[in-house]
């Protein structure tokens, strides 16, 4: 049996393959250790299987949740001697341009662990200080001094000349300490960004280490994989050595899982949108996911290959609020699981996203998440009558005005992916998950003029879904020198084998075979005296490609103009048979299995149909308004819309 898992939210979600059948499960969440839901749910598992596992994928939010409590490890930074401010400087950029009072993130290193190399290696590769044994001691020694759990190492010009890294390393590779050096994890150009993404991956490895350490000590004979922001697995062995890149760990399987059900249904052009209790996550898929390496986390950047994401504070639990000057506010302040919104009943008192849909009558109290967790829907009127009195609004005026924005703060998110970026979003499916994305798809489909949307079968747990169908993926790099290094054709092709040598020699070392392997390589370009630049295939017609790919972004080309090579990419898939999706029974006819009472505006109640998801027949189109209920999500088909269910168990949206 293998098994994927997503942690971080309210439940623990589970998909299993057993043979050709999947088995799904949510657990509560143990957010206190993380591997006591997984063990529990795994355990049950088994029970209902009669299998045991082979195989953990497992997608994890133990990075995300260290680094935005500070509960990473004692780090220490070693630099060339006159760069220690680096990552405390940062960029010029203000990332709140007309605020006096703006506060800089909190850094992940103390300044008194921030320590001078005596060594300068210059941009050309000459040593202009050496770097010698006596220092190398110096540093060993102030190393056990402050005994730091990690050390990053992050030295001028290593991405081009690790020499001086990889000598500090060695020196220091007996203290039992995690070591983090540039030229491993990013070996690219920009110091603060280089700098910053070694920092993070050192502050997170011994987090990351002990828990995956633990989680395979308690599981023995089981082999562990992790998943990576940027879409693909990584063995248990590797997670503590690249702990950076599980910061995006749980959204990346949802983007690939939905990427996975829409390849299967014939649609290549996606749109996702994740909404779970405290966020949004979006993303645009055109063939192949959309990667970036300009991701921040509360102003740190992680400058490696990730799933391009955009998050917003917008979920069931965001908190409606009205500001000092009257607006009202929807978010990114959250209820979250506990106390939560105020019709969970467990204490809280302000008005969320979830009470407004409560009393809009789109959740239905007795089967929200399936009817194990009914909500109370006089706390939720109670709480928005309490802040709509403030303004002389009716608790219906304030429920649909809280939709309406929150739906407005989504629009902005898809237009960030699709529309600034030069797509259209006409030319896309929007396929909607977590537990409340099916509320809102619809209506965020006829603002921005998308043809159809998609809520899979199993849109509770896709990101589980997601993680099962992914494959293996490591990704190399190797920087280059700017206005050095020319960008011919032969010399990138020289650069690339030897680094394509590299990877596929570390990645037969980790077991795999070579018949299973897919290589696949790239180059970043810009033109001369760009500041930043695009990653395109490498190819023959390399020039043509990128001048095509600039031109689509941008609207313009300079063919005219040289052009620079920044760095080269390998990245190496293990090619894997993916699951095969279950066909879907459904009901023989269709008939709602109760009615109930739809806010269409806040004087007008209309009578609203509500059909089970599970006896929906296939094919059977269901005019809106209407009400579909399964055991994770319920599905909000508004007036106009019409509904319609696939041989997958999928619910399509759509205007006629």
């Amino acid at each position: 049996m293998r098994v994927a898992v997503d942690t971080g939210g309210t439940f623990t979600d589970f998909v299993a393959q057993v043979g050709e059948r999947l088995v799904t499960l949510k657990v509560p969440s143990t957010p206190e250790d993380p591997s006591r839901a997984i063990l529990a749910g795994l355990s049950r598992l088994e029970e209902l299987t009669g299998q045991r596992v082979a195989e953990l994928l497992h997608g994890t939010t133990v990075g995300t949740n260290a680094f935005l409590t500070r509960r990473g490890a004692r780090v220490a930074l070693l630099t060339t001697r006159g760069f220690e401010e680096v990552i405390f400087i940062g960029r010029q950029a203000r990332p709140e341009l007309y605020n006096f009072f703006v506060e800089k993130s909190r850094p992940v290193v103390a300044r008194s662990l921030v320590q001078g190399v005596r060594e300068r290696v210059r941009a050309d590769g000459t040593v202009e200080i050496p770097l010698t044994q006596e220092e190398i001691q110096r540093i060993r020694l102030w190393v056990e001094l402050k005994r730091p759990e990690a050390v990053a190492i992050c030295l001028l010009h290593a991405y081009a000349f690790p020499e001086h890294e990889r000598r500090l390393g060695q020196a220091l590779a007996d203290l039992g300490i995690h070591l983090s050096l540039s030229s491993e994890i990013r070996p690219e150009f920009r110091e603060f960004e280089r700098t910053s993404t070694t920092l993070l991956n050192a502050y997170l490895a011994p987090v990351i280490s002990r828990y995956v350490e633990n989680l395979s000590r308690a599981l023995p004979g089981v082999r562990l994989f992790v998943m990576q922001s940027s879409g693909g697995l990584m063995p248990a062995e590797t997670a503590g050595k690249r702990a950076v890149l599980t910061l995006l760990s749980g959204p990346a399987g949802g983007v690939m899982g939905a990427l996975a059900l829409a390849r299967k249904l014939g649609y290549s052009r996606l749109i996702t949108l994740d909404m779970g209790g405290t966020s949004t996550d979006v993303s645009l898929v055109e063939g192949q996911p959309s990667f970036t390496r300009e991701y921040e986390i509360e102003g740190h950047p992680v400058a490696l290959p990730l799933l391009d994401i955009h998050t917003i504070g917008a979920g069931g639990g965001s908190l409606a609020w009205f500001d000092p000057g009257g607006a009202l506010r929807v978010g990114p302040q959250s209820a979250g699981a506990d106390p939560g919104p105020a019709c969970y009943a467990r204490g809280g008192t302000h008005p969320a996203v979830t009470d407004a849909h409560l009393l809009a009558g789109r959740l239905l109290p007795h089967r929200f998440l399936g009817g194990k967790m009914p909500l109370d829907p006089h706390r939720a009127e109670r709480a928005l009558a309490e802040l709509a009195t403030r303004k002389g609004y009716s608790p219906e005026e304030l429920a649909l005005a809280i939709l309406n924005i929150a739906n407005t703060n989504m629009e902005a998110a898809l237009r960030r992916v699709t529309l600034e970026r030069g797509h259209d979003p006409r030319r896309f499916v929007l396929v909607a998950f977590g537990g409340a994305g099916a509320l809102h798809a619809a209506e965020l489909a006829q603002r921005l003029g998308i043809p159809r949307v998609i809520v899979p079968r199993f849109s509770g747990v896709l990101s589980a879904l997601g993680i099962l169908f992914a494959e293996p993926r490591f990704d190399f790099s190797r920087g280059l020198r700017p206005g050095r290094d020319p960008a011919t054709p032969d010399f990138l092709e020289g650069k690339l084998r030897a680094l394509r040598d590299l990877a596929l020699s570390r990645v037969k070392d980790l077991g795999f075979a070579q018949g299973d392997l897919e290589v696949q390589e790239a180059v970043d370009l810009r033109y001369a005296g760009q500041s930043f630049e695009i990653t395109v295939p490498f190819t023959p017609q390399l020039a043509e490609t990128f001048h095509r790919e600039h031109e689509r972004l941008y609207g313009f080309s300079l063919t005219e103009r040289p052009l620079e090579a920044t760095a080269v990419r390998v990245s190496v898939i293990v090619r894997r048979k993916t699951p095969t999706l279950p066909e879907f029974s459904g009901g023989e006819r269709l008939s709602p299995v109760e009615f109930t009472s739809l806010l269409l505006s806040p004087e007008k109640r209309t009578r609203c149909p509500v059909y089970l998801w599970e006896e929906v027949p296939v094919e059977a189109e269901i005019p809106g308004p209407a009400l579909i209920v399964g055991d994770f999500a319920t599905v909000y088909v508004p007036p106009d819309f019409k509904a319609a269910c696939d041989r997958f168990g999928h619910l399509h949206l759509y205007l006629p």
